[in-house]
C-alpha cells in the first residue's frame, strides 16, 4: 500500500524519537547513579548541606580516579526540605523516576523512619551517616553512624568511672532520638546502682530557648553535694540558649560537666565558644585526629569548599560508607541492591582515626568511641579513645530488645528472637 508524504513524514519522526529514547537509555547506562537525600533548606540545611557537598565530593574524587566498574559515578540531588513525609516521596522520586542505584542520606530518625517503608516497598538501598537511637535493623539500610552503645553509653560511663558523676540530667529535645536514647540510659544507670531519684529527664521542643528554670532545676540536683553531670540529647539552636544560661549562672565545666551528642565542629563553627569551652561532646570522629587519611581528608575538603569549613562525624560515616559501597559493588560486579548487599557484609575500610571500620552483619560499623573537650576556636581536644566498638542493633538494657538479634548474613533476619528462635516484627513502643 502505497503512504502518503504526511503519513512517511509521521514515520520518520517517530523512528527519531524512538532512536533518541534508546540512545537516552543507553547514556543512562552509561553512568552509575547515586541518590542524594539531604535537606537543602529548612531547620536542617545547616547540617545537611554539608554532606551533600561531602557526597559530592567523595563522587567526584572516586570519578577521578576511574569511576567503578568501568563507569562514571552521577551524583542525583533531592532536596526533602526538613520535611519528613516529603523524605519518603522524594526517596520514591530517586528510585523510581531516576532510578538510582543506592542512596546516601537522612540525618533525624523521623526522616529515616518515613524513607524506610519506601526502600523496602522497592528494595532500594540507604546509607544513613548519622548517629541514632538503635532499635531498628532493616535489610535495605546500613547504619553508619553510631548506635547508642558506640556513644551514648561509653560518655555515660566516662561519667561515671572518669569524672565520678553521681547524679544526672538527661536533658533532651522532643522527638524519637533523645526519648529512646533516655529509656536506654536511664535503665543502665539504674543498672549501675543510680537511684531513680539521682536521675533528672526533661524535654524540650526544637528551638527552645528560655533555659532558666531548667538549669535551676539541674543545680538544684546537686543541693546534697553530689557530683551532677549533663547527658544532652539537645538538638539545634537550642544549644546554644543552654550554655548561655549555664554560664549565666556561674556554672562552669569543673562545676557540671555536660556531654553532648549532637554538638559538633559544624555546630560551633562560627560560633562564640567562650561558653562552652571544657564542655563535651561523644562522637566516633573529630576532625582533630590525628591520622594520614584524616589530614588527607581535611585538606581535600578544605581545598574545594574554603579554608573556614570544617569536618564531623557525620561526614566521616558517609566517607566510610561510600568507599565501602564501592568495594562492595566492585566485589559483586554489579549494582544490583541484593548482590552488594552480601558483598557490604564484613567489609573493611581504614576510618579517618586511625583504625579500621568494620561492617557487621546487621548492617552497623565497628566503630572507636572518642569523648572531646570543646576549645575555644570551636575543635575538640580528643581526651578519651577506645578501640572499635561493634554497634548493636538493639540493646542489652532494655528487656524487650535484649532478647532480640539482627543478622542478616546467617539468619536474614534484623528481629530474631533468641528466646523463641523465630523472626518476629514487633512495634516500636519508643
Amino acid at each position: 500500500m502505497k503512504r502518503t508524504k504526511s503519513a512517511i513524514q509521521a514515520a520518520a519522526v517517530a523512528a527519531f524519537v524512538a532512536a533518541g529514547a534508546l540512545a537516552s537509555s543507553a547514556n543512562a547506562e552509561e553512568t552509575i547513579k547515586i541518590g542524594v537525600l539531604h535537606s537543602l533548606s529548612g531547620t536542617m540545611a545547616i547540617s545537611e548541606s554539608t554532606l551533600k557537598d561531602t557526597m559530592l565530593m567523595l563522587i567526584d574524587q572516586q570519578n577521578e580516579k576511574g569511576g567503578v566498574l568501568g563507569k562514571q559515578l552521577e551524583a542525583v540531588v533531592v532536596d526533602p526540605a526538613s520535611d519528613w513525609p516529603l523524605f519518603a516521596e522524594k526517596a520514591r522520586e530517586l528510585l523510581t523516576v531516576h532510578n538510582v542505584d543506592v542512596i546516601f542520606g537522612s540525618w533525624t530518625s523521623v526522616s529515616r523512619k518515613s524513607v524506610l517503608p519506601v526502600l523496602e516497598e522497592l528494595n532500594g538501598l540507604m546509607f544513613y551517616p548519622v548517629q541514632y537511637e538503635g532499635e531498628e535493623s532493616s535489610k535495605n539500610v546500613f547504619y553508619t553512624g553510631a548506635a547508642p552503645n558506640q556513644q551514648a553509653i561509653p560518655a555515660t560511663d566516662y561519667f561515671l568511672e572518669e569524672l565520678g558523676v553521681e547524679k544526672f540530667a538527661l536533658l533532651g529535645t522532643d522527638y524519637v532520638y533523645p526519648r529512646t536514647t533516655n529509656k536506654i540510659l536511664e535503665q543502665y544507670l539504674k543498672d549501675k546502682g543510680i537511684p531513680e531519684e539521682d536521675i533528672f529527664v526533661n524535654y524540650t521542643p526544637f528551638g527552645h530557648s528560655d533555659w532558666s528554670k531548667i538549669v535551676a532545676d539541674v543545680v538544684a540536683l546537686g543541693a546534697d553535694g553530689k557530683k551532677v553531670g549533663v547527658i544532652s540529647t539537645i538538638n539545634g539552636d537550642a544549644n546554644i540558649g543552654f550554655y548561655k544560661e549555664l554560664a549565666a549562672a556561674g556554672i562552669s565545666a569543673d562545676d557540671i560537666p555536660v556531654v553532648a551528642f549532637s554538638v559538633g565542629e559544624e555546630e560551633l563553627s562560627g560560633l562564640d565558644t567562650s561558653d562552652l569551652v571544657g564542655h563535651l561532646a561523644a562522637w566516633n570522629y573529630f576532625q582533630s585526629a590525628e591520622s594520614d587519611a584524616n589530614e588527607a581528608f581535611v585538606a581535600a575538603w578544605k581545598e574545594r569548599m574554603g579554608d573556614e569549613r570544617v569536618t564531623n562525624d557525620p561526614m566521616e560515616a558517609h566517607y566510610i560508607g561510600f568507599n565501602m559501597w564501592v568495594n562492595a559493588v566492585e566485589q559483586a560486579g554489579s549494582t544490583d541492591v541484593d548482590a552488594v548487599r552480601e558483598a557490604m557484609w564484613g567489609q573493611e575500610f581504614p576510618n579517618l582515626t586511625g583504625g579500621t571500620a568494620v561492617m557487621l552483619p546487621n548492617h552497623h560499623l565497628a566503630k572507636p568511641v572518642l569523648i572531646g573537650e570543646i576549645q575555644a576556636d570551636g575543635q575538640f581536644d580528643i581526651i578519651s579513645q577506645t578501640e572499635e566498638v561493634p554497634g548493636d542493633a538493639w540493646t542489652d538494657f532494655l528487656a524487650e530488645s535484649a532478647v532480640l538479634k539482627s543478622d542478616w548474613k546467617e539468619l536474614a533476619c534484623g528481629m530474631y528472637n533468641t528466646e523463641t528462635s523465630t523472626c518476629v516484627q514487633i512495634e516500636s513502643n519508643y
